[in-house]
This record gives structure tokens, sequence and C-alpha cells, in this order.
């Protein structure tokens, strides 16, 4: 991409909002594995909000969601009340800038500051891994209870996946996929089979966050979710779309600088461990254990395969989706097999 003043799009932004307070300083706070931009901006009284400028995906959906979340972030019951960092509004709407030229389409959403405690340690214990499953399914029970309070959204699993086939039509997509296009529909095909098979569209619809990587949220000394302010991949759909990161929270690698994004951590007997203690707080179903498999095959076709060279800066989407052909599609259905965690769960 050409040079691109990002500050300078965020000072319009905020421009747009209230030119009435004064920007001291802009200064970069990204993540240094994604494409999307974050930042802190100081003002001459001393307050502090956060930007964050996005440009992948398409501007609709990047409002949807963070309507969705804004609304969520309100209406979460008490311990979670305040784990969402909450964005600012303006004459009663969330307000979201547009910034559009002959080279970029860029969207701009204030934050105010959310506190943070601790961040996860890069390998957890049985007894952590035990205390963080418990977390999490109060929290999913919690956005299931709200969930009807939540306005529509417009994505699902399978308009994603629709949208992936209808790339690979494309020009682009003829050159991009060249090699794997009979991969991609194959495991396209699969998916949608699948989803079907095991009643998917039946399954109940949650504010979801996918990406649970322990840099994207902190909690207490007693492993209580704290806060969590990276919303890159939220969606509505099953909780099970988050339980691949659950289990490379837990997994026995931990986490690393270099990573991937194989299948095996959901195999591992430390995700059982997880799943044991999650199920005993709010119970799983046998076809949502099932539902892990497609759930992960998602996950990589949409994250990975199609927004991979969006989302992530070029030599990680490049090794992520050479992976994704290599290793992650080809091996997943001989890797996976949910019956030890069935009989784990007696389901």
């Amino acid at each position: 991409m050409s040079f691109i003043d990002f500050n300078e799009i965020v000072k319009e932004a905020w421009q747009a909002y209230d030119p009435t307070r004064t920007i001291i300083t802009i200064t970069d706070i990204s993540a240094k594995v994604s494409t999307n931009h974050v930042y802190r901006v100081t003002f001459k009284d001393g307050n502090i909000i956060i930007a964050k400028l996005s440009y992948f995906g398409k501007f609709e959906h990047f409002v949807e969601d963070h309507t969705i979340i804004n609304s969520l972030s309100n209406n979460l019951p008490d311990p979670f009340e305040n784990f969402l960092a909450r964005s600012l509004v303006k004459e009663n709407s969330l307000f979201v800038h547009r910034h559009t030229d002959e080279v970029i389409d860029a969207w701009v959403v204030f934050y105010r500051p959310i506190k943070i405690k601790r961040k996860l340690p890069k390998r957890l214990d049985e007894e952590q891994i035990q205390k963080l499953a418990k977390e999490f399914a109060r929290f999913h029970k919690s956005c299931n209870t709200i969930r009807n309070t939540l306005p529509a959204s417009s994505k699902t699993l399978q308009v994603d996946i629709e949208h992936l086939l209808e790339i690979m039509e494309t020009d682009y997509g003829k050159h991009e996929y060249r090699l794997h296009q009979d991969l991609i529909k194959k495991h396209s095909d699969l998916f949608f089979e699948n989803m079907e098979k095991l009643g998917a569209d039946d399954m109940d619809t949650i504010p979801v966050f996918v990406d649970w990587n322990i840099g994207n949220f902190s909690v207490t000394p007693q492993l209580k979710l704290f806060s969590r302010w990276d919303y890159d991949w939220f969606r509505m759909s099953s909780r099970i779309i988050d339980f691949y990161f659950f289990a490379r929270i837990s997994s026995n690698v931990g986490d690393r600088t270099v990573f991937s994004y194989d299948i095996d951590p959901v195999m591992e007997d430390r995700f059982i461990v997880f799943l044991k203690a999650y199920h005993k707080e709010y119970p799983l179903t046998e076809n949502e254990i099932r539902f892990l498999k497609e759930a992960y095959r998602f996950f990589i076709l949409n994250y990975v395969v199609k927004y991979g060279k969006y989302f992530f800066h070029e030599l990680f989407a490049t090794k992520l989706q050479k992976e994704a052909f290599d290793r992650y599609l080809p091996e997943l259905d001989e890797k996976f097999d949910p019956e030890p965690l069935l009989k784990a769960l007696n389901l």
C-alpha cells in the first residue's frame, strides 16, 4: 500500500466528532501482527481517547459490529458490566468516521480508555485452566442472557464462506487462489454440508470475539476476566466459534511470538481439562462438540484464507496461508476426533 498518513485520518475523524478539543499527540499503540491501527490520542486538557482505524472487510459490517459491541458493553450484567471498552457516541448514535480517497477507504471509531490488570501467563497450569474455563463459561452465559437485547447482525458463517467462493470467481481470486481452488471448494462444501447435519442454524447465536489471544484481554490475580479491548474478529454466532482460541490458551505449547494455527491444541488433554470445567458451569451439547471441527474450518477459510492478507502483516499472512493449504485444511478430517472430547463430558 502507498504511504498513508493515518495520523491525519485520525485527526480528521476527531475534527468531525468534536473540533473544540485540541489534540496534542497521537501515538501508535497497534499490535504488530495486524494491519489494523490503534492510537492513543492525548488532548491539551490531559484527557486520553483510543482511536481504532480499519480498512479491511466492509464498512457496513464495521459499523454494524461496533454498534452491537457498544450495546453489549452497556447491557452486560455483573460481573462483566465493565469488561468491554465503550465507544464514543454523538447525538445518541455510535460515532464512526469514514475517510475515502483514491488510495484508501478507512474507518475510525473512538473508545474510552479501559483499565488493564494482568495478562495471562504464557503457559497455564491445570488449576489456572480450570479457573479460566469457568470464567469464559460465565461470560458466555451472560452474553446468552442478553443476546435478544442487541441490534441485529447481517453476518453469518454461511454468508462469509459464500463470499469467499464469490471472490474465487473474480480475476483477483482466480490468480490469488489458482493453485488451491479445488481445496477451498472442497472444504467450503464440507462446511456447508456439516453445518446442516449438525443443525448449526438452531444453535444459540451470541456475541463472540473469536480471537482470545492473551494479548487481547486482562484478568485479575484470581483469573477473573477484567477487561477486553480488541474486537477485530467480533461477530454474532455460536459460542463454539470461540473455542479454538480457548484451546490455544490451554495448550501445552503456550503463547509464542512465532505462531501457527494447527488443529492440534483442540486434541490435547489440557483442552479436555478446560472443556470439563466449562461444561460443569455451562453445559455443552454433543452437536456443539462435533461442531468444533466446523468452527475451526470456518476460522481457517475466513480469517486465514480469505482475509489473511488484509488482516495480518505480509510476513505472517504468507506463512499462515501456506500452512493452511499445506497442513491445516488437508489434515483436519484426519486429526480431529470428537470422541475423546465427548467421552470426557459424558455426552
